[in-house]
């Protein structure tokens, strides 16, 4: 009995010891996946001469760039590189299958009021006001482009005010997280770039909801306004569209890593 004491008592110190010499769990932010909303057959909101989908790609892009020249310790994943369509669906697939730490959807706005100028960034959340379900309603509405989307989003019927009010009670697990991207997103482009800032909002968006991992969704400014579109289609104020992500993105990567 004694030996057997001995014996349990000696394997316990032998696990102990293997515990103590193991190095503590960094978290690191490894992977980013970016998208850039709508293209192909989906151009996303019109302007007077430009189209959502080729702005989009445009700060898209730079961002990927500006990410692994000045962290190239994370991978980037792209959703689309060119002129391409793909389905909701497949966008959060792309996200998930790569294990990516971080989703960053980019767009573009629009409003019947062409007087309204200003970024929003938005995380996965509860639709709040009727500006916020629009956006979600518009975005979501890609979906009917799609063949048998009443299976693949569980019924969901873009147009209803009901479906995206029941859909959007959904609170993403990831929604601190989210919500910490958003504002030093948001933060940056006020701050930084100078730009009018509408704020975080939260709203039903299904490629949001579709991915698990923190999420948000940008949306650059008003295609509708005038002097905005310009602003948008501009090569240097895109660069610092894309550099207010990249140091909004920066930041919160050293914030979260800090913890450990």
């Amino acid at each position: 009995m004694r030996n057997i004491v001995r014996l349990s008592l000696f394997c316990i110190l032998l696990i102990l010891a293997s515990f103590s010499s193991l190095e503590p769990n960094q978290y690191k932010i490894k992977k980013v996946v970016i998208n850039a909303g709508h293209g192909g057959k989906d151009p996303g909101t019109m302007g007077k001469f430009s189209k959502e989908k080729d702005v989009v790609l445009k700060v898209a892009l730079e961002l990927e760039s500006l990410i692994k020249k000045y962290l190239p310790d994370v991978e980037v994943v792209m959703t689309r590189r060119t002129d391409k369509y793909m389905e909701l669906h497949q966008i959060a697939a792309v996200a998930n299958k790569s294990n990516a730490d971080l989703f960053i959807s980019i767009h573009c706005n629009a409003n019947p009021n062409k007087k309204i100028v200003g970024s929003e960034t938005y995380v996965m959340g509860l639709t709040k006001s009727a500006g916020n379900l629009e956006v979600a309603k518009r975005e979501n509405s890609v979906i009917l482009m799609e063949d048998d989307h009443k299976t693949k989003y569980e019924g969901f019927d873009p147009n209803s005010t009901q479906s995206h009010i029941l859909f959007s009670l959904y609170q993403n697990a990831f929604s601190q997280n989210s919500l910490n991207l958003a504002e030093r997103i948001e933060n940056q482009f006020k701050n930084r770039v100078g730009r009018i800032s509408r704020g975080v909002k939260q709203a039903g968006f299904l490629v949001l909801w579709r991915t698990s991992m923190p999420s948000v969704l940008v949306e650059l400014g008003f295609l509708s306004n005038p002097q905005e579109e310009r602003d948008l289609n501009d090569e240097l104020k895109q660069t610092y569209f894309a550099s207010a992500i990249f140091r909004a993105f920066r930041d919160y990567k050293e914030d979260l890593e800090s913890m450990n």
